[in-house]
């Protein structure tokens, strides 16, 4: 039977809405943990209330202002011996004016490792020289804002830290090679401005190459909303256990099915499913939270806008919860398999 070509596409938008209305596999999973638990302990599941967590402060809450410096291109014409007056050139021209805070940053690096070759290579009786040391000193000043104001207020980057209200599918954390590698090297970047230490040309453009592998992804936003989600979860679903703790009757001479029954839904759902994502959701946070600390510290980078959010996620009060609830979740488990006289691990 032949499908004229409107009706194949309608069908084709129809499959990929139904696509996008499967459910979070992370939340899915939960609430069939919660669900089983409770039908098991004939009790009503827990519930959560996604309260309000603490959201990245707005662009001109953090932008920091910047003094427009620039060099006369009389003086600059000098350069020419150095190799520098086109890149000076280019910067001062209509596209230089209105280029994005990367590639900003990307050519202050440039001209300050520049400006030492020209001291290095002109000679000492260069009328040029003097203004140079003071262009550079007033440039090498500017670097650490230049640094901040791409970090939280460029596009890429700052939806890397703006809270991303889904948490991350079961197995699937998108985002985290990127932005590991990104945040590593802005740590490194950062160390070189706060020593003076020149960046090179070809390190300097690794700056558009890790803002391009960002676009797609809101990584560490979801990682926190992650993380914020699983504890809520924890500790209402451990709650509800504990409430129930006494109606369970189990141990030597006691009819043991609700026991068995709990515990196979503990091994079903928290074991093969939820173990595995809070293990990597841990993991993930504590080999990216050292370079995002440095780059964020608000003593560090005098803005206090980002007090809060800093406090909440990169401090540690995020991620004590998280363990926390986690641990709290096992406790339990641990001394009803005791209790019960149930072998953990064996299923």
């Amino acid at each position: 039977m032949y499908t004229k070509p409107h009706h194949l596409l309608t069908i084709l938008i129809l499959l990929l809405a139904l696509t996008g209305c499967e459910p979070n596999t992370a939340k899915r999973s939960f609430n069939t943990y919660n669900d089983r638990l409770a039908n098991v302990l004939d009790t009503s599941p827990a519930t959560i209330n996604i309260d309000e967590i603490e959201a990245f402060p707005e662009p001109r809450e953090l932008l920091l202002p910047i003094e427009d410096i620039r060099i006369d291109l009389l003086d600059a014409y000098e350069l020419r011996k150095c190799g520098l007056f086109n890149l000076i050139a280019e910067r001062n021209s209509i596209l230089g004016k209105v280029q994005d805070k990367t590639r900003q940053l990307r050519y202050e690096l440039i001209l300050l490792n520049g400006l030492n070759h020209c001291q290095e290579v002109l000679p000492e009786d260069s009328e040029v020289l003097p203004m140079l040391e003071g262009f550079k000193l007033q440039k090498q000043a500017q670097l650490a804002q230049h640094l901040w104001n791409m970090f939280t207020t460029e596009k890429e980057w700052r939806q890397q830290l703006t809270i991303h209200h889904q948490p991350f599918e079961l197995g699937l954390f998108y985002g985290f090679d990127e932005s590991l590698n990104a945040f590593n090297y802005l740590a490194f970047i950062q160390q070189h401005i706060q020593t003076g230490s020149s960046v090179g040309e070809k390190q300097a453009d690794r700056l558009i190459k890790h803002q391009e592998q960002l676009h797609a992804h809101h990584y560490f936003g979801q990682l926190i909303f992650s993380i914020h989600l699983s504890t809520l979860w924890l500790d209402s679903i451990t709650n509800m256990l504990e409430d129930n703790e006494s109606a369970l009757i189990c141990g030597p001479n006691r009819n043991q099915q609700q026991a068995e029954y709990l515990s196979n839904v503990f091994y079903k759902f928290f074991v093969n499913e939820l173990q595995p994502y809070l293990a990597e959701l841990d993991s993930q946070y504590q080999q990216i939270s050292p370079a995002l600390s440095e780059l964020l510290d608000p003593e560090l980078n005098q803005n206090p806008a980002i007090g809060p959010y800093f406090d909440r996620y990169l401090s540690g009060e995020l991620h004590r919860n998280f363990r926390q609830a986690t641990l709290k979740h096992v406790s339990f488990w641990k001394r009803t398999f005791k209790r019960c006289n149930i072998k953990v691990g064996i299923h």
